[in-house]
């Protein structure tokens, strides 16, 4: 049987039979008898890769697969980290890869939510390829990574994920067997935060809704309520509350218009809510436009209700601005207030288990290490108590 020997292809456009101008990719692949069969891809539109080097570089995850079988150190020294990202985005990111083209990976089979490909999206586009992306493989070395990471103007905790990031290529990598080792795993990035995010009091939040215009207060009242991340606040529909049985079923969440699965499986959970909450809701929907089963609970106008509001223009447009008119001083944004939810439960005197089952989280101690501020009265009301369970034991010494 012939060698398998390292297939670089080679790239064309052609005009198809309705007038579409393609990119395709070709390249040789040898056969279980040794023959040897052209083979051929569609790449993408002239439109999507106006220029050959747009092209190119869309089927370097392709030509990693083909070339699965060639012999390793010839593979590897092919391999830089764009092309290892190329790869990625296609495996790990089918989202973000296939951009308006349906995604090859069936819905049942586990992958990573919208929001989180979009986030690694982000980190690689913005920060690893402009630095990394020329570099092969076997050049990467831990102390230059660290120290590069020291330079980004960006905080430890962003810092933390771009070498997640990193290290999850690396990962993929190995999966692939195209290295043995992730050099990133030695790289030191401390996550913990420089600052503790803003939790709004219950006095800021009252006067915040009181300032903020109909529907927007009850969509704030119901975030601050009940915790809800803004993409599963704006995911939900009419037909997700049950108003017989007060009772919210989290079934999706949007980010960017594009509609996923909640972030966990713990996030899918049910949440309860206050009669009063589901009456506001209730009286939304009675003067709403939009209020079929099927539509968004907060259907935009301008899209004929056929897409929700983006959460930042609700923000620019009605919270900032009450922010100003009440002199709030403080930086907030949409997960202040589920911060602010799960301060607030905890300062009641909540058990820990039922503050953690109401946010939905995975474990306990993201909710209480994330989650939870114990504000200042309530630090100083513990230390009494126990000052008042020590005072009668110094109190016989002294005399």
């Amino acid at each position: 049987m012939r060698r398998a020997s390292y297939q670089r292809g080679c790239i064309r456009n052609i005009r198809r039979k309705n007038g579409t101008t393609v990119w395709e990719y070709r390249w040789r692949e040898t056969q279980s008898d040794g023959t040897r069969r052209r083979r051929a891809v569609i790449v993408g539109t002239l439109e999507e890769y106006p220029h050959e080097s747009l092209a190119q570089a869309a089927v370097d995850s392709v030509r990693l697969t083909i070339n699965y079988r060639t012999p390793q150190q010839q593979l590897i020294r092919e391999i830089n980290l764009e092309k290892l990202v190329s790869h990625y985005r296609e495996h790990e990111l089918p989202d973000i890869f296939h951009k308006q083209k349906p995604s090859k990976i069936r819905e049942e089979e586990q992958r990573k939510s919208y929001a989180t490909q979009d986030t690694y999206e982000g980190y690689l586009r913005k920060w690893i390829l402009p630095r990394w992306r020329s570099y092969l493989l076997s050049e990467v070395k831990a102390v230059e990574v660290e120290t590069w990471l020291k330079t980004l103007p960006l905080a430890r905790g962003s810092r933390a994920k771009i070498r997640n990031v990193m290290s999850a290529l690396y990962s993929h990598a190995i999966r692939w067997e195209w290295v043995e080792r992730n050099p990133i795993t030695s790289v030191r990035q401390s996550a913990k935060r420089e600052r503790t995010p803003e939790v709004l009091t219950v006095k800021e939040l009252t006067d915040l809704l009181r300032a903020i215009p109909e529907p927007f207060r009850t969509a704030v009242f119901l975030d601050g309520a009940s915790g809800l991340r803004v993409g599963e606040l704006l995911g939900l529909k009419w037909e997700d509350v049950d108003f017989d049985h007060n009772v919210i079923h989290i079934r999706r969440s949007i980010v960017k218009q594009h509609i996923g699965p909640p972030k966990t499986e713990a996030s899918q959970k049910p949440i309860p809510i206050d009669a009063e909450l589901a009456r506001s809701l209730w009286l939304w929907k009675q003067e709403s436009i939009y209020h079929a089963s099927s539509d968004w609970i907060y259907a935009s106008p301008a899209k004929n209700g056929k897409q929700p509001y983006w959460p930042n223009s609700i923000y620019r447009v009605y919270i900032k601005p009450a922010v100003v008119e009440i002199g709030l001083n403080k930086k907030i944004g949409w997960h202040t207030f589920r911060h602010t939810f799960g301060t607030i439960l905890n300062s009641n005197g909540e058990n820990p288990k039922v503050i953690q089952e109401l946010l939905r989280h995975a474990n306990l101690r993201v909710t209480m290490d994330t989650y939870v501020q114990a504000v200042t009265d309530e630090k100083r009301d513990a230390q009494k108590r126990v000052v008042k369970m020590l005072l009668p034991g110094i109190a016989r010494k002294c005399s």
